[in-house]
């Protein structure tokens, strides 16, 4: 399978797992040894104020902490947009990436459009994903810059399957109790 890095995983109504129920993940990292994402819908009640205030230079402390996924969720990562993607610690797609956080907290922040911080990623082992993909637990899409920092994260799982169009929109016009249809 070729690399799913720079795309969306929305997962299917099938998944009621609580990490994954209407997730929308940006595959960051996509090998023969696993995938690594970030969940882009999960806001938590935290700041960054309140939770890694050291992260001022690079983000504006009352912007919510996202929760990317159930691995490591001590670990803090921040995706951003960057003027100049060469600044990039990482680079995701086009000019969105991650911050190498030592060099912008010691050295020099970069020059960022947008940025998000999120604590913990989330993760498959070796054919995992592929497995999961399988199953059709996951609808694939290409990512959206725009979609990624979008200003209504609860809103994102209807929003890219309303644009993906097709059968698609139908489901994302899916009530959360389908038993309450």
């Amino acid at each position: 399978m070729d690399s799913l890095a720079g795309h969306f995983l929305i997962a299917s109504p099938q998944i009621l797992d609580p990490n994954f129920h209407r997730a929308v993940v940006l595959i960051t990292a996509h090998t023969d040894e696993g995938a690594v994402g970030l969940i882009l819908n999960r806001c938590s009640e935290a700041t960054v104020g309140e939770a890694v205030p050291q992260l001022a230079p690079v983000t504006d402390l009352d912007d919510p902490v996202f929760v990317g996924g159930p691995v490591n969720p001590e670990g803090v990562a921040v995706l951003a947009e960057f003027e100049d993607p060469d600044d990039a610690g990482v680079v995701v797609l086009e000019d969105v990436g991650f911050v190498a956080l030592e060099e912008a907290l010691e050295v020099r922040a970069p020059h960022l459009a947008r940025a998000r911080v999120f604590a913990g990623v989330a993760g498959w082992g070796p054919e995992q994903l592929e497995d999961e993909l399988e199953r059709d637990d996951w609808i694939i899409e290409p990512a959206s810059i725009d979609a990624i920092f979008t200003d209504d994260p609860d809103g994102l799982w209807s929003d890219v399957l309303r644009r993906k169009g097709g059968h698609y929109e139908l489901v994302s016009r899916m009530p959360l109790d389908p038993s309450l249809n």
